[in-house]
């Protein structure tokens, strides 16, 4: 996402100020078209839900805050493994987005198993029922490119969240670089293993969701440490069956010198079967997301770390991006967004565990204390 500008008209938060202080619904929706991104969505919300006082001054319409009087709209997320607890923060955040716009709750639906066929048939009845945007995973490169053509030419927006494909036609993409995520956790693996096998599970091996991590930590062990040979387990894309599958193969490969997986379900698999053998310190291992297993295991010292993408932050934009595509009729563009990567470990799981919070799919809607500092996050280099 491109710079955010910080001038004279900026502000306290750092946004476009309006004439009262405040954010005025143009320089807002200005702001988060320009790139502001999820940087934009606290303030712009705030803007949503502020007293309606201003619109009454100057003749606005009797919509949320200073917007103005919209319909009902409907959208619809697609998903591949629609009853996978990854993705409880994702509803959360869809549901979070749409409440706070004053819209229904977006529909969720798709496949439990991975099956394109049965997402595919579940967007063209999104199509078909008149959707009014709709956010799906690109877990295949060829099969949604019809039906997101087909969308499209009927005015119904279409967002790509959690995996994208090339060669496909959605405005944007909120996800996790999933290459690049898988790349950096090959070079954290090489920092404990320079030698011998590794199992990495794989939910769905080939999707576009999982595969490119593995391309990724392939890449970065052939860089980094070349004697690794990584073996890669096939999971399935059912959650319950991952642990029986991790278990199989670690069973047939006890002299593996780690355990990886590069989905959600395997990786809670992974520190449920080193805590129940009794394994903790004497096998490497990490994954991905932050299930209850996965952040329990990374806290008592059963897995080295766990990879965060903020799954709360898929579903949340895309809802905020297909609203502000609707609203402004295609001027504010959606930006593309990477949803990030946060090594947790045993140094800062126990957040995570005691927050028990909605951001990461716990339960909790209770203000989170802010810490009495922040770590200094990597310098970046910004290009204006």
């Amino acid at each position: 996402m491109s710079a955010l500008h910080h001038g004279s008209a900026a502000g306290a938060d750092g946004g476009p100020a309006a004439p009262d202080g405040g954010m005025s619904r143009r320089r807002a929706l200005s702001w988060v078209g320009a790139g502001g991104g999820f940087l934009a969505a606290g303030s712009l919300l705030t803007a949503c839900t502020s007293s309606s006082d201003s619109d009454s001054k100057s003749g606005g319409g009797d919509g949320v805050g200073n917007f103005p009087s919209t319909p009902k709209w409907k959208f619809v997320f697609v998903n591949h493994v629609t009853t996978n607890s990854f993705f409880t923060p994702t509803r959360y955040g869809l549901a979070d987005a749409a409440s706070a716009l004053g819209l229904p709750t977006p529909q969720w639906t798709g496949s439990e198993t991975g099956s394109v066929s049965q997402m595919v048939s579940a967007m063209d009845t999104a199509i078909n029922s008149g959707a009014h945007g709709i956010a799906i995973a690109l877990t295949d490169n060829n099969a949604f490119v019809a039906p997101t053509k087909r969308a499209l030419a009927k005015g119904i927006p279409v967002i790509a969240y959690n995996a994208t494909a090339p060669g496909n036609y959605p405005l944007t993409y909120v996800g996790q670089d999933l290459y690049q995520s898988g790349f950096l956790m090959g070079k954290r693996i090489a920092q404990d293993v320079t030698s011998g096998e590794i199992l990495v599970g794989i939910s769905q091996p080939g999707g576009n969701n999982v595969q490119p991590r593995l391309d990724g930590i392939k890449a970065a062990l052939k860089e980094a440490a070349p004697a690794v040979k990584v073996t890669s387990v096939n999971t399935g894309a059912a959650q319950a069956g991952e642990l029986n599958a991790m278990t199989a193969a670690y069973t047939g490969h006890t002299d593996a010198k780690g355990l990886y997986a590069v989905d959600a379900g395997s990786t809670a698999s992974i520190a449920q079967l080193i805590t129940r053998r009794g394994m903790k310190g004497k096998i490497h291992a990490g994954g991905y997301d932050t299930l209850t297993d996965t952040v329990n295991g990374v806290k008592s010292g059963a897995l080295d770390f766990t990879i965060d993408q903020s799954a709360y932050l898929q579903g949340f934009l895309p809802v905020l991006y297909l609203y502000l595509y609707r609203l402004s009729g295609t001027l504010v563009v959606p930006p593309s967004t990477d949803t990030g990567l946060t090594f947790v470990t045993k140094a800062n799981a126990g957040l995570y565990v005691s927050a028990d919070s909605r951001f990461e799919g716990g339960k909790s809607k209770s203000l989170i204390t802010m810490p009495p500092a922040i770590a200094l996050p990597p310098a970046t280099a910004v290009t204006l």
